[in-house]
Parts: C-alpha cells; sequence; structure tokens
C-alpha cells in the first residue's frame, strides 16, 4: 500500500447500541437486556452524559449464547460460565493480574 494510501485509511467508529435497540435488535423485552445487565450476563461498554447505558456489538453474541444456555441452565450457572470464560480469556491474553495490583 502506498504511503498516501496508508494515511488516507481510515475505519468507521465502533457502533454503540441504547438498550432499546439491544432489545428489538435481539428480540428480547427492555427488562430482560436490563435484567441481564444487572445479573452479570452482560455489561455496558459505556454511559452516556445523559446517563443510559450503551453497549458493544460483542453485546449480541452474548446475548446468543445465553439464550441458548437457558434451555439447559439457570441463569446463575450461566452468569458463572460467562464469568470461568472471561476469566480464561483474561489469563490467556496476560491481563488478569494474579497480585491484584492491575494489569
Amino acid at each position: 500500500m502506498s504511503e498516501l494510501a496508508e494515511r488516507l485509511k481510515f475505519s468507521p467508529p465502533v457502533k454503540q447500541y441504547r438498550i432499546g435497540e439491544v432489545a428489538s435488535y435481539s428480540g428480547l423485552s427492555r427488562q430482560t437486556v436490563h435484567n441481564y445487565t444487572v445479573m452479570g450476563l452482560i455489561r455496558e461498554s459505556k454511559w452516556t452524559d445523559g446517563g443510559h447505558r450503551l453497549y458493544g456489538e460483542e453485546v449480541f453474541e452474548v446475548l446468543s449464547r445465553v439464550e441458548g444456555m437457558k434451555h439447559t441452565m439457570t441463569l446463575k450457572e450461566i452468569r458463572l460460565s460467562l464469568a470461568q470464560e472471561n476469566f480464561a480469556d483474561d489469563t490467556v491474553s496476560g491481563q488478569f493480574d494474579i497480585q491484584g495490583t492491575g494489569s
């Protein structure tokens, strides 16, 4: 790639979704999305200045997994399973600090 093309290369900003959009696109109710957030099954990626939760694109994959897991697991079991996966991912990528001093 030429130097000019490299300098002009850009990527669009990552889409952030409000709770209503997550509910609409996932087919779940706003209350379900809210409950899953409060229970720790999904996480907001950031907050607006007005105090609204914003979710990243990855929330749809997690919601799909949660809905699939609900057939054989309780929500508590799902939360524990997702937490273990996140812990394993952080450990493998070196983001987890066993001393608790931050990464």
